[in-house]
């Protein structure tokens, strides 16, 4: 014990400063109120050190805060070392209250490569959301990229000369990103888009991949297809793939055809036909493979009235005997072959004019029409047909 220790009485209530000493084993303790009282050594307990005062004192000094008037006078004659155990425990209490998932994570694993991943490829993917309502769904747009690169990508919708930025951002390897979706009369919005593809790795050496600038048109036929929709290894259901890069180079940018995935055993279906009673149905599907341009000249529903305009009917009972076991995507199919081998069949007929009947309806038809006469017959001028003489579902062609 020291001079200026701070002590309190074990036997009794109360306590104050070591004042002096009286011989070795009485200690001098001076009260609040000035008195000092005798009191034997092995009856005090020391609570703070002179030494812990003054550094107290002196800390107070040098950062010019004045000694705090606690209210608790345990707090205010607390030791140094008290107070720091103190402050320990409050920053503790302050811990318990952070929450660790507030904080911003910053790490980040590394990409995993895959074999044969260093060839680059980047699909334009479309997905129906409701398979079994087909002819109401919307397509839901992604970007597929199956390399281990990193693609920055630019995706933009064409109206002429003019551009119109409908997506940008970064796809990382071996991921799809969901870009948007569309209804099937939305279409239109994309008839024609652009991509700029600019691939790279991160944090390693790569061969570099040349930059993608490529653009083509969205055939809106295809989705009125179903079976155009093909099982993939990106999607647990049917998509429509578009691929824009292919092996490392710009690919021809037309859909995936059905047609050519997909093995057809001609005998198979053939007793499928039979076996359904569709003998009817089999000499339907003959026409569509083998029917002759003469054959379309002479049929039924081919007139010409008095101003040598030619009328065709594409009602499908007008064009077939029945349709048995043919889905609506086979009749469209069937449909838009009989238009193009009538417009082949009067090619070399300039001025010629003929009238379409395709009736109104839900106006898939007509939109198909539309569509091969604006992109596959650009040279033909087209107009709806006189609504006195063929109703509201017409389309008159001219040859040129």
């Amino acid at each position: 014990m020291k001079i200026g220790d701070k002590v309190q009485f074990l036997s009794d209530i109360g306590g104050g400063r070591i004042a002096g000493f009286q011989g070795k084993d009485i200690a001098l303790v001076e009260d609040e109120d000035g008195f000092q009282i005798p009191t034997p050594i092995s009856d005090l307990v020391v609570m703070s050190s002179s030494d812990d005062y003054s550094i107290s004192k002196s800390i107070q000094k040098k950062s010019g805060a004045e000694e705090p008037m606690a209210a608790d006078p345990d707090t205010f004659n607390m030791s140094v070392k008290a107070k720091i155990n103190q402050m320990d425990e409050d920053v503790l209490e302050d811990e318990d209250e952070y929450d660790a998932a507030d904080r911003e994570i910053t790490y980040k694993a590394k990409v995993e490569e895959r074999k044969g991943g260093n060839v680059l490829n980047v699909y334009y993917a479309f997905v129906p959301e409701d398979v079994q309502n087909f002819s109401k769904t919307s397509f839901a747009c992604y970007l597929v990229n199956d390399s281990n690169y990193y693609v920055h990508y630019l995706y933009m919708s064409v109206d002429g000369g003019t551009y119109t930025l409908r997506g940008e951002g970064e796809l990382e390897p071996n991921t799809k990103m969901y870009v948007e979706s569309f209804a099937l009369e939305d279409l239109n919005e994309i008839d024609r888009v652009r991509f700029q593809l600019l691939s790279f790795k991160r944090d390693k050496e790569f061969v570099a991949k040349p930059v993608c600038d490529v653009q083509f048109r969205i055939d809106k036929v295809k989705f009125y297809k179903l079976h155009t929709f093909q099982k993939n290894d990106f999607f647990e259901t049917p998509a429509l793939l578009y691929p824009i890069v292919k092996n490392d180079g710009v690919a021809q940018l037309k859909p995936i055809d059905a047609e050519k995935l997909i093995y057809v055993d001609e005998e198979k279906d053939e007793k499928k036909l039979e076996n359904k009673g569709g003998e009817a149905m089999k000499n339907a599907m003959e026409k569509l493979k083998n029917s002759s341009l003469n054959t379309s000249a002479s049929h039924r529903n081919n007139r010409a009235n008095g101003d040598d305009i030619l009328v065709v009917d594409l009602h499908a009972d007008e064009l077939l005997e029945t349709t048995v076991g043919m889905g609506s995507a086979d009749i469209l199919n069937y449909q838009l072959d009989y238009f193009r081998r009538t417009l082949e069949e009067n090619k070399h007929n300039k001025g010629k004019r003929i009238v379409f009947i395709h009736g109104k309806g839900e106006g898939v038809l007509r939109h198909a029409i539309v569509n091969e006469l604006r992109y596959r017959y650009k040279n033909y001028r087209y107009q709806d047909a006189s609504f006195q003489e063929y109703g509201y579902g017409a389309t008159q062609v001219t040859i040129r």
